[in-house]
C-alpha cells in the first residue's frame, strides 16, 4: 500500500481508533454526545477515505462494517461504520452499554480497489495474494468482500475464494465468467487487548 503507507503513522491510526470509540460510546449512551467533528481539525481526516470497522470482545468478532469506497470525508466514515458495526452487522444482536468497556476496536483504511483480471478460478487462484489481498466478489446481484486479515483464518486461496463466494450466497464451487474480482489492501490498527 505504498500510495499510502507515508503519511500514515502510528499516531493517525490512534486517532481513527479513538474516534471509533467515541462514536461507539456515544451511539451507546455511555459518551458525549453532539458532532465532534470541530475537534479533529485535521485536514487529512476531512478527505474521502474508506475505511472498515472491526468490533471484538474477548478476541471474538462482534461486528464488522466498512466502505470499500472512499466517498465520504474520513472522519465521517470512521464514526459511522463504527455505529455500523454496532447496530447494523445482520450476524450479531446489536451491542448493549454494557458490552462497550469489553469491546476492542481495529480500524482498516482500504486503498482503492483495483481489478484482479482472471480468465479462470484457477487464474485467480494464481494471482491473489494471501496475507496481502483484501478482495471484492461481484457477479450479478451478487456481492462480497473480505478484509485482508480474514486470510489468517482462511490460509488457503481455494478456501478463501469459496468462503468469498459462500458469504455472496452462491455455492462454493461456483464459477461463471461473469465473475469481476476486485483487490484492494490495507493499513490497520487495533486497541490493545482486541
Amino acid at each position: 500500500m505504498s500510495d499510502l503507507e507515508s503519511p500514515w503513522t502510528a499516531e493517525r491510526g490512534r486517532v481513527l481508533l479513538r474516534i471509533a470509540r467515541e462514536s461507539l460510546a456515544e451511539a451507546l449512551g455511555v459518551g458525549a454526545s453532539g458532532d465532534r467533528a470541530d475537534e479533529y481539525g485535521e485536514p487529512w481526516l476531512r478527505q474521502p477515505g474508506a475505511t472498515f470497522v472491526t468490533l471484538r470482545m474477548r478476541g471474538e468478532l462482534r461486528g464488522c462494517v466498512g466502505s470499500i469506497l472512499a466517498y465520504r470525508p474520513l472522519f465521517e466514515d470512521v464514526r459511522r461504520n463504527a455505529q455500523a458495526a454496532a447496530f447494523h452487522d445482520t450476524r450479531f444482536q446489536p451491542v448493549e452499554p454494557e458490552e462497550f468497556p469489553g469491546i476492542s476496536v481495529e480500524v482498516s483504511l482500504l486503498s482503492p480497489p483495483e481489478p484482479l483480471a482472471a480468465a479462470s478460478e484457477a487464474e485467480a487462484l494464481r494471482r491473489l495474494r494471501p496475507g496481502v489481498d483484501g478482495v471484492i466478489f461481484e457477479c450479478a446481484e451478487y456481492r462480497s468482500t473480505f478484509l485482508p486479515q480474514v486470510w489468517e483464518q482462511l490460509p488457503d486461496p481455494r478456501d478463501f475464494l469459496a468462503s468469498l463466494k459462500a458469504k455472496a450466497g452462491l455455492p462454493r464451487g461456483f464459477w461463471s465468467p461473469e465473475i469481476r474480482l476486485s483487490r484492494y489492501t490495507v493499513l490497520k490498527w487495533e486497541e490493545e487487548g482486541g
